[in-house]
């Protein structure tokens, strides 16, 4: 008989939930990476969008001695309104729009979650997410200029993609333990790099043609990945078994069971509906009081100020410094993102094997500022030092980010004063994720302020932002090493 494979041997390893868990980290991971692939595009398209505005073109075999030169503006821009002087604070505003409709829409989107199918809930927004994208790109199909076509477009695509993180999260943390989290949700968290560097690649390849079509792609994207969630995303372990038993009985009773199951769950979400809604408050306070919550909500909102300006702002700023076209700005700038995804990672193992997540945090927040800082002054010296520079910042900048926003509200999310209430992880995430929601809002409509007065004054907002963050978890890190001395290896209580 012939020797079986390794890899078989390896595949054959796995039992059947192993394998479920497995598709169900694939799927999420996809998901997710489908929402941030929608965010990127107006990053890249920003320096389309307004190209050289600034510097009026003449043609001097027409201008006449003694007399004014003739314009010709239409070689200057592309795309109105965003052809004025104030093309920054205009491209700011429609960052600010998306990011304060997301951050406003995420505190409800939790609590809402709670009340709804996670996979339902899911798929909605993923459909209306694509819709709203692609309505962006088919301003430039139908050549419109009106910049309140856009806010309201930027508006409601952010209040659609808050169901996506509380979602995500609430379904990864059902499959996974406390177990190696760090290192788990790190790998899990790379999505959100991922999904920006799919984004820039695909917006990239358009912009210069057709920058409609790096919009209308990834809506494509996302609302495909919408109608694959609805087809096979599993919430719960538990779903699992129901659907086995009634695989496992005889065709005779499968009706009879399923109609029992339906009416059993509709009564339980009866119940369940009246009691949240007169006990709302005391659902609610326990996940804000917890021990970290405040401390890591805040560390976030500044946290996330800083790699949500370098989200959007990044490809415009090395396209201005370095004198690159959009395309070559937008790979660049992906660098950044490679960097995020080993940073995420790093943080994650390094917690788990310390047992202190805000002292991992902490130490990154430290070497961010100057790495930040180093950035700025000598970038574009040469393209070695472009590549290190982006890969570092990226690194330290996301990885407190992806900790915070990962392994931090699962631990915090299934503490046990919340008396194994899985559902309250989709209200803590969202509360986590909703105040640094607020920083990503602010800090790109911050910078297209501050670039106008020079690019130095947007790089002090993010050293700034970086060392507050820092102050914010201090008393949690001062926390963990003495609970350390008394019980090492524990991780975040």
């Amino acid at each position: 008989m012939a020797p079986v494979p390794p890899g078989i041997r390896f595949l054959a390893s796995f039992n059947r939930d192993q394998w479920y868990k497995a598709f169900t980290f694939a799927l999420t991971f996809l998901l997710y990476t489908s929402f941030h692939l929608s965010r990127k595009p107006i990053s890249i398209v920003k320096s389309e969008l307004h190209k050289n505005c600034s510097h009026v073109m003449r043609a001097p075999t027409e201008s006449i001695s003694g007399q004014q030169p003739v314009l010709h503006p239409e070689l200057d821009c592309s795309w109105k309104p965003f052809d004025r002087n104030n093309y920054k604070q205009l491209l700011g505003a429609m960052d600010y729009s998306f990011l304060c409709a997301y951050a406003i829409g995420m505190y409800l989107s939790g609590i809402i979650g709670e009340r709804l199918p996670i996979r339902l809930y899911l798929t909605v927004g993923m459909l209306t997410s694509g819709l709203f994208t692609c309505l962006f790109g088919l301003g430039y199909v139908y050549d419109i200029h009106s910049l309140g076509f856009y806010v309201f477009v930027q508006v409601a695509n952010g209040l659609v993609q808050t169901t996506g993180w509380p979602s995500v999260v609430t379904c990864i943390g059902n499959w996974f333990g406390k177990g190696r989290r760090g290192l788990i949700m790190g790998l899990w968290n790379s999505h959100t790099s991922v999904g920006n560097i799919l984004g820039s690649l695909i917006a990239g390849y358009y912009v210069s043609s057709n920058w409609g079509l790096s919009f209308i792609v990834p809506g494509v994207i996302i609302a495909a990945m919408g109608v694959i969630c609805f087809l096979f995303l599993i919430e719960h372990p538990n779903d699992l078994k129901i659907a086995s038993a009634q695989s496992s009985a005889p065709s005779s009773q499968v009706s009879q069971m399923a109609f029992k199951n339906i009416m059993y769950s509709r009564l339980l979400r009866i119940r369940l509906s009246i009691s949240q809604q007169v006990l709302h408050v005391t659902q609610v306070s326990p996940a804000v009081c917890l021990q970290g919550v405040v401390e890591f909500s805040l560390c976030l909102l500044f946290a996330k100020l800083v790699s949500y300006t370098f989200l959007f702002w990044l490809p415009l700023y090395i396209t201005k410094a370095a004198h690159l076209d959009a395309k070559k700005a937008g790979d660049l700038s992906t660098l950044f993102d490679v960097g995020g995804i080993v940073g995420g990672i790093l943080a994650g193992v390094i917690s788990d094997k310390m047992g202190k997540r805000a002292t991992t945090c902490a130490v990154m927040l430290l070497l961010a500022a100057p790495t930040v800082y180093t950035f700025r002054c000598v970038t574009f010296i040469s393209l070695f030092t472009v590549v290190c520079m982006l890969l570092v910042c990226g690194g330290l900048v996301n990885g407190p980010y992806a900790l915070i926003t990962t392994a931090v509200s699962a631990d915090l999310g299934t503490h046990k004063s919340l008396k194994g209430n899985a559902r309250a992880l989709s209200t803590v995430t969202a509360i986590i994720d909703g105040t640094g929601s607020v920083g990503a809002a602010v800090g790109p409509l911050l910078a297209g302020l501050l670039s106008a007065q020079g690019w130095d004054q947007v790089f002090y907002m993010l050293m700034t932002a970086d060392f507050l963050a820092l102050l914010l978890l201090l008393r949690l890190v001062m926390k963990e090493h003495c609970s350390h001395r008394k019980r090492p290896g524990v991780a975040v209580e």
